[in-house]
């Protein structure tokens, strides 16, 4: 991290990191990951959440900029567009992996 990072910027980096706090949120993303764009029920069925909370979940990413949507008739779809996005779940997952494939034991 730079050492000349405005506050302004901070908060904008915590606000992004609660966002991937949620598990919720990490599993939508990892269905979008691995499916590309996907409507509401997509995610409902690859997430086994129900149809409000992937809703609320999926409005809090869109908002944020995290994902893009597009509407067709009724059905709203769904699709990562911060390429840093899927870059930093892939580096996190990859170093968890490592760890775990190396017998580490991690406490949070």
């Amino acid at each position: 991290m730079t050492d000349e990072l405005p506050e302004d910027l901070l908060e904008q980096m915590a606000g992004r990191f609660r966002l991937l706090g949620d598990a919720t949120r990490l599993a939508i993303l990892r269905c979008l990951m691995r499916r590309g764009e996907q409507n509401v029920s997509q995610v409902v069925a690859e997430t086994r959440c129900n149809q409000a909370n992937v809703s609320k979940h999926l409005k809090q990413l869109h908002q944020a900029g995290l994902l893009g949507r597009r509407k067709e008739g009724l059905q709203v779809f769904y699709r990562i567009s911060d390429p840093l996005v899927e870059r930093l779940c892939r580096l996190v997952c990859d170093a968890l992996l490592a760890g775990r494939n190396q017998g580490e034991v991690e406490e949070v």
